[in-house]
């Protein structure tokens, strides 16, 4: 009894602590989603209270985030432009139909999907994202009202018209984001919280050297009022609530996963997608922002000593108690500290370290890169697309690419590539091939043709062992070309027989019923060894 009450204490303090970081967040992100400050706060709320009833995670925290806030603004921006009023009505269809899309999701249990999207792509996408986002802020940090929307062509404008900047409110900007920084050394204060209630303070001395403050907040739960786009626009929306939802649950999972694996918990992403669905369908209802367990409120949950949900519930209570007492306060937030807010909470995911592991490696260098230059070049949702796309083509021209070792043998029955071990042993009329990549469609016909050269250069060969077990399965073009390489063979009197077949590809070669692989035990052969000595696991067994 004891430790559960110090437990509910623990996230009392964490939810009390964590409470001033969301509340300002939510209303910066809200400027980032291109809607009124009370999205973010009516999203905070709908996070909060659905994930911590039905969602899985001790740590999760469930609030608006800077990067579905951004997927957001450039959703509705590319439908239908910039009035504001009906951007904010689609807005509330494309949450909608993220918690829709995340339903359909859960009840499909596929809780693995976040897997499609390699982590290279997923820390590039984020650093772009973050880089990009910092730099919109730019011009809310200066108090200059930009007109580019690509990337590249802001940051030249921003440099072009740095004459526009307003000096108090790049002052107030910058001591706000210094003063967050220094802060964030301190454990257990909230650096957010103590910056804004110092910027309330100074608001009406700020406001008479023209800095900009939040204004109105209305948070009136209205009934749900939508704007129905044109009819060739339904594609586009169901396209955006997709995009929406995966980047969503992609950030959310990867939170979440962390925090279960560094604590031993359960992850159950089935139940969290349902808890998603839930909590962006009632956010969306009701205007609000998409919501997601981003990563840098997750850790701050977690570093506040949370050792449940009741935090993230102890959360909403304490920002719905803020919101009633002090919403006249919160509208004084200066535009130049929420900017530098939100430029702090992206500033975590510009660490140049999280490539650091690629290049070391030497693996999917390009495809990190690519996914950062993707967002800068193309946007935040056509680059998430394009980073993808470049993705899978890096994959297919690497499995595409075929490679085939020759083995021979060291001790008594292992069989190794001669380009690593060229000691090994060999059989003058035997050749052992190995295929380095499953064989499918795009290497199949490359690959055997490599084979057959091996077969010329070695004219003496009788046996041909081929190892097939980096080969799971194999597609009909994989089997048409093995059943031309076996014919091609035969010709030539030499025999093939085929090692460590896997149970997919075995029952697929089964059912071909090649002429030189015409009875069961010829796909039996459970080492290279084995078919070597033409023994198979059937023979082995009787013997």
């Amino acid at each position: 009894m004891r430790a559960s009450g110090n437990s509910h204490a623990a996230d009392i303090v964490a939810g009390l602590s964590i409470a001033g970081l969301l509340l300002p967040e939510a209303v910066a992100y809200s400027g980032v989603a291109a809607l009124p400050p009370q999205a973010g706060v009516i999203a905070l709320f709908a996070g909060l209270v659905c994930y911590g009833l039905i969602g899985r995670s001790r740590y999760a925290i469930v609030s608006a985030t800077s990067s579905s806030a951004a997927v957001l603004a450039a959703a509705t921006l590319a439908m239908v432009g910039r009035d504001a009023a009906v951007r904010a009505m689609l807005a509330s269809i494309l949450v909608v139909g993220a918690g829709i899309a995340f339903a359909l999701a859960g009840s499909l249990r596929l809780g693995a999907m976040s897997n499609l999207i390699a982590r290279p792509v997923l820390r590039g996408y984020a650093f772009g994202l973050a880089f990009v986002i910092a730099v919109k802020q730019w011009p809310t940090l200066v108090d200059m009202h930009a007109q580019s929307g690509n990337f590249f062509t802001l940051v030249a404008e921003i440099v072009r018209r740095a004459g526009e900047w307003k000096m108090p409110s790049l002052a107030c900007g910058l001591a706000a984001l210094i003063a967050l920084f220094a802060l964030e050394r301190v454990r257990r204060i909230p650096g957010a919280l103590v910056v804004i209630i110092a910027s309330i303070a100074a608001s009406p001395w700020l406001a008479m050297r023209g800095v900009v403050l939040t204004g109105p907040i209305d948070l009136a739960l209205e009934w749900p009022n939508f704007i129905w786009p044109a009819d060739a626009q339904w594609l586009q929306l169901v396209e955006f609530s997709l995009a929406l939802m995966f980047i969503l649950y992609a950030e959310s999972y990867s939170s979440i996963r962390t925090y279960a694996l560094k604590h031993d918990d359960e992850v159950q992403p089935n139940r969290d997608l349902l808890a998603l669905a839930v909590a962006n369908a009632l956010s969306g209802l009701f205007h609000g922002t998409p919501v997601g367990a981003g990563y840098s409120a997750t850790s701050a949950n977690e570093s506040a000593g949370a050792q449940s949900r009741l935090a993230g519930l102890t959360a909403a209570a304490v920002v719905l108690i803020l919101v009633l007492l002090f919403l006249p306060f919160i509208e004084r937030i200066p535009e130049p500290v929420l900017a530098a807010i939100v430029i702090h909470a992206v500033a975590h995911s510009l660490r140049i370290g999280v490539f650091h592991d690629y290049f070391q490696w030497r693996r999917d260098r390009l495809v990190a890169l690519a996914a950062v230059l993707a967002v800068m070049a193309f946007g935040i949702l056509d680059g998430l697309l394009a980073a993808i796309a470049f993705s899978v083509v890096m994959l297919l021209r690497t499995l595409a690419s075929p490679r085939l070792a020759e083995l021979g043998r060291v001790g008594a029955h292992d069989y190794v590539s001669l380009a690593r071990f060229p000691s090994a042993a060999t059989v003058a009329d035997m050749l052992v091939l190995r295929p380095e990549e499953p064989l499918f469609f795009a290497n199949a016909e490359p690959l055997f043709t490599q084979a057959r050269q091996f077969v010329v250069k070695r004219p003496r060969t009788k046996l041909v062992v081929l190892s097939l077990e980096e080969s799971p399965d194999l597609d009909s073009t994989a089997i048409e070309s093995l059943a031309e390489f076996c014919a091609w063979l035969g010709a030539k009197g030499i025999t093939l027989r085929v090692a460590r077949v896997k149970d997919l590809a075995r029952d697929a070669l089964a059912r071909a019923n090649l002429a030189q692989l015409p009875s069961a035990t010829a796909l039996d052969y459970s080492s290279v060894d084995d078919a070597v000595k033409g023994e198979s696991v059937t023979e082995a067994a009787s013997r």
